[in-house]
């Protein structure tokens, strides 16, 4: 048997045949079909401040006292905006072509390094390059417009995606581009600066929460050569920001009262020439 690998092949099969006769009996594991297991990493809910670099570099910094000032980027680079927001709240990116993309706030490298890029954390389409971004709480609402006078209300919480890749939320004609999303919590107007510097402030009760994103209400009526330069949601008073007509000095003028009544008017109008400088910029002011 030793000498022959067959004889002893033949020999064992015969042994463990005539052992599980023997002593052989029925299976006692039981096996059983079980629910998936889920594994759940738990996050901390603390206040963080998400920055972003105009480069598309991300972080999270501990608290809400962080001083603009004092950060650092690398050559070349600067900073983009810095949201105050909680660990567990998402960070949204807006793509060039209207695309929504979203990584958790949790998952943003910390410390005082430059960040993480965050093409590294979502997958954008061929062609499409990061616009605009902002962090906060889901349930924060939304103004989204693009260059083409169009826009829409929605939830932060609507443009987060499943999926790296994002999903399709705005809307956008080829030549189009989005602007800066603008928080609507707590306003009650809406402003509307066109690239000719013609300005319109309407009710805020003239939009509506279009969750799934789209094409959106016309906000202004603009010109063939005019485009959609910046839009605000504010209450009382809005902050204008510009150039005086001479000089091209950095110029900032609040409107309210019978200053800001003056581009009152309904959604999809014209609107007016902003008096005394070229407009460039809205925001909502205290």
């Amino acid at each position: 048997i030793l000498g022959s690998p067959a004889s002893l092949k033949r020999t064992v099969v015969k042994e463990i045949e005539a052992d599980a006769k023997q002593y052989g009996d029925e299976r006692r594991t039981l096996i059983q079909e079980e629910r998936k297991a889920v594994a759940e990493v738990k996050v901390i809910d603390e206040p963080v401040t998400v920055v972003v670099s105009l480069k598309g570099w991300v972080r999270a910094l501990k608290g809400h006292e962080v001083d603009a000032a004092t950060l650092s980027f690398k050559a070349g680079d600067g900073l983009y905006g810095a949201f105050a927001c909680r660990s567990v709240d998402p960070l949204i990116v807006i793509g060039s072509n209207g695309r929504a993309y979203s990584t958790a706030v949790a998952g943003l490298p910390g410390g005082r390094g430059d960040g993480q890029p965050i093409t590294t954390l979502i997958e954008l389409e061929s062609g499409t390059t990061p616009a605009h971004y902002i962090a906060g709480n889901p349930a924060t609402t939304l103004l989204l417009a693009g260059t083409g006078g169009f826009g829409l209300m929605a939830k932060l919480g609507d443009l987060v995606a499943r999926q790296k890749g994002g999903k399709s939320f705005m809307s956008l004609e080829a030549d189009e581009k989005p602007l800066p999303p603008a928080v609507v919590d707590g306003a009650t107007q809406v402003a509307c600066l066109s690239l000719a510097g013609r300005l319109l402030t309407f009710g805020l009760d003239e939009l509506k929460l279009q969750p799934n994103g789209g094409r959106g209400l016309t906000l202004i009526d603009l010109d063939a050569k005019d485009a959609l330069v910046s839009v605000a949601a504010f209450a009382q008073a809005l902050q204008v920001m510009g150039k005086a007509l001479r000089g091209d000095k950095p110029r900032e003028d609040v409107l309210k009262g019978a200053s800001l009544a003056a581009y009152a008017g309904k959604r999809a109008r014209k609107g007016k020439a902003v008096d005394g400088m070229k407009a460039q910029r809205v925001l909502p002011a205290a």
